[in-house]
């Protein structure tokens, strides 16, 4: 079977629908299309816009600043603690519950 081949602006549009929040299956279902050919192209639209901004949101786009770096080790090292003792204050808590009559 060979491979079918779709307009710039129809991939476009197919791309535009699952962005603004509809889900791959439910467009492509809706446009007689294959899964995976929408993942690809969603998958390929979204590394563009990465490529062209530089970086995705959620990663830093310049040198980590060493201080702030080790002032949130500090805060992730303070919050394991403070999970730990919930951690043992709920089991305390639960055995105790158990024990009661």
């Amino acid at each position: 079977m060979p491979r079918r081949r779709y307009a710039e602006e129809f991939v476009q549009e197919a791309v535009a629908l699952v962005q603004s929040g509809r889900s791959v299956g439910d467009v492509a279902d809706s446009l007689g299309i294959p899964h995976g050919s929408l993942w690809n192209w969603v998958s390929r639209a979204t590394s563009r816009s990465q490529d062209v901004r530089g970086a995705a949101p959620d990663q830093p786009s310049g040198p980590i600043d060493p201080a702030a770096y080790a002032a949130l080790q500090r805060r992730v090292a303070e919050l394991e603690r403070e999970n730990e003792f919930l951690g043992k204050a709920s089991a305390y808590f639960a055995g105790k519950a158990q024990r009661k009559p």
